[in-house]
């Protein structure tokens, strides 16, 4: 994965701001302390996201085509938004995600966890291997956030696919043919997003109702299906894997030692799906006694801020509620933290309680495993059996 590898260009060391070519040659200042990167993300006047969601391997001329065939546009809304409009657009997705409307979901959700976790447990007792990602994570939080935002009924599978093709073509590594055919993925569900954004109630309608264009309501609905869903069931999946390592955290769980909630906020630091994230220096700046010249690539490692050393006490161990482990930055920070948050703690809380019980007495068959990719670590079939 490209976010371990950059331990190599700057020979194992640790330093607060260093210069890296990444893996498609094109040069990024790579930020890792944590006072740092949280001063990036908190002066979006100096860094401004508008890089957010480029493309880290630009897009040939061939695979635009694809995309300009189905009408995409990605204008700015959300992650890629440092304009005027994002305020408004962020508090009207940020009132479909409101706290008490998450806390809603509760219920209903354990139910269902329960339900899985039952026919997992019941698979894992007949002897037969279960895959903790496809059986019981990948689609969680996309049922989820489809009651929150009122999406209408869409095959599960297709907005999975839709999500990691997006996921793969923006941050990814990749040759010419594969973006191609990733860019025909893409542009085909756009064009289903374009007729809900036009129809379409729940969000869809308050953001239409506030005026906002077409354009700018896709782009919404867009990093929502990708960031919104696809991040939270990739940690679900980190985490769960994480814990069958951790015995005496499950121990600590079952006997009402360690908090739920303290082992979602240590998993997010440890765990995080989201690893990096980009500004751009949109003046001559200085972070760390480091000259950053305007128009540079500014990488912030999210991942490698969870362990610094100055904020957390143990920053290379899982230990739930220990001194920093809730100062991580897996959500990011300022005006552009993650509106979603809440969502993903509950979810998280859900499947903590209901199935770590589950990884008692299992081995890994096959662990998740992670593709090269610039910002999310994708991970896919997590399989574990009986002992």
């Amino acid at each position: 994965m490209l976010f371990r590898g950059w331990g190599d260009a700057v020979d194992g060391r640790w330093p607060d701001v260093a210069t890296v070519v990444d893996h498609v040659g094109v040069g990024h200042l790579v930020v890792t302390r944590h006072s740092l990167v949280r001063q990036v993300l908190a002066d979006p006047v100096a860094f401004r996201p508008d890089n957010a969601l480029d493309a880290v391997t630009p897009l040939p001329v061939a695979a635009l085509r694809v995309l300009a065939g189905h009408r995409f546009r990605l204008p700015p809304t959300l992650a890629n938004n440092g304009g005027a409009s994002h305020p408004e657009i962020r508090g009207i997705v940020a009132d479909a995600l409101h706290p008490t409307r998450v806390a809603a979901q509760r219920p209903w959700l354990t139910g269902l966890v329960r339900e899985r976790v039952a026919r997992l447990r019941a698979t894992l007792d007949a002897g037969v291997p279960v895959d903790l990602y496809a059986d019981l994570a990948a689609d969680l939080p996309l049922l989820v956030l489809a009651r929150l935002v009122e999406l209408p009924d869409a095959p599960v599978g297709a907005v999975k696919e839709f999500a990691r093709a997006a996921l793969e073509l923006f941050w990814a590594p990749l040759d010419e043919p594969r973006q191609r055919a990733l860019a025909a993925e893409v542009g085909r569900f756009h064009t289903v997003l374009r007729g809900f954004a036009a129809t379409g109630g729940g969000l869809a309608a308050r953001l239409r109702a506030a005026g906002h264009s077409p354009d700018v309501v896709v782009g919404a609905l867009f990093f929502l299906l990708v960031a919104g869903q696809e991040t939270t069931s990739q940690f679900l999946t980190l985490l769960l894997h994480r814990l069958t390592g951790e015995p005496t955290v499950r121990a600590g769980l079952r006997a009402g030692s360690v908090a739920v909630a303290d082992v979602v906020e240590e998993g997010l630091r440890l765990e995080p799906p989201i690893v990096t994230w980009r500004r751009v220096a949109a003046v001559d700046a200085t972070l760390g006694g480091t000259a950053v010249p305007a128009g540079t690539s500014v990488v912030l490692w999210l991942a490698r801020a969870g362990r610094d050393p100055e904020v957390v006490l143990a920053p290379d161990e899982f230990r739930p509620g220990q001194r920093g482990s809730r100062r991580h930055l897996a959500f990011g920070a300022g005006a552009h933290r993650c509106v979603g948050a809440q969502l993903a703690r509950l979810e998280a809380a859900v499947v903590v309680a209901e199935a770590t019980p589950l990884l008692d007495g299992v081995r890994v068959v096959r662990p998740p495993w992670c593709p090269d990719n610039l910002t999310f670590r994708m991970p896919d079939a997590f399989v574990v059996a009986r002992r």
